[in-house]
């Protein structure tokens, strides 16, 4: 069964945060956010650095692209983290996405001030995919994507890329505190 609540995480650079719209309950249940239209329009609008496809209609969301996408981009991750070179196929999907629909920069006054601001020339579904695409390619090029780590919570699947190098699940509030829980009962009842 898969289920579509939300993960418990977001805010991590915007690769990440696509990797880990599949994920798994404590249960053991999987989360699938791109399994309905809704709840992957509903994750774009958490992503505040899609601030601008934000606007994308659910209807023009191609979820088996989107899906297929994260896999590349999952397996891209994967072999940057231990620093091997990425499947052939995962490298020519990243490729192809930020080819189909390339960026460009305009200026636009915004309260009387220039502003620089990249556009794409595609149609939303793929600008979106570029644009997941483009995140992917900067965060497996980046040497920080060495530090990126899975949870330690039991059955957590969740990546992150920790600000302290201490940090060991997605969220203190979740995966931290059911980890807290299970050492008190370990320790008061044997």
């Amino acid at each position: 069964m898969i289920e579509t609540t939300p993960p418990p995480l977001v805010g991590e650079p915007l690769a990440l945060d696509l990797v880990n719209t599949l994920a798994t309950r404590p249960d053991g249940v999987a989360v699938d956010l791109f399994a309905e239209p809704a709840t992957a329009s509903a994750w774009l609008s958490a992503q505040h650095d899609l601030d601008r496809l934000t606007a994308i209609r659910p209807a023009d969301l191609d979820l088996p692209q989107l899906r297929k996408l994260r896999e590349h981009v999952a397996g891209c991750v994967d072999a940057a983290r231990q620093a091997t070179a990425p499947p052939p196929a995962a490298l020519a999907a990243l490729n192809d996405a930020v080819r189909a629909a390339p960026a460009y920069a305009q200026l636009t006054v915004v309260d009387g001030t220039l502003v620089r601001r990249v556009d794409r020339s595609g149609v939303p579904g793929r600008d979106l995919l570029a644009e997941l695409a483009e995140a992917a390619v900067d965060l497996v090029t980046d040497p920080a994507v060495r530090r990126v780590r899975a949870c330690e919570g039991a059955r957590c699947r969740l990546l992150f890329l920790p600000a302290h190098p201490q940090r060991r699940w997605c969220s203190p509030a979740t995966c931290g505190n059911r980890a807290r829980v299970a050492r008190h009962y370990q320790r008061h009842h044997g």
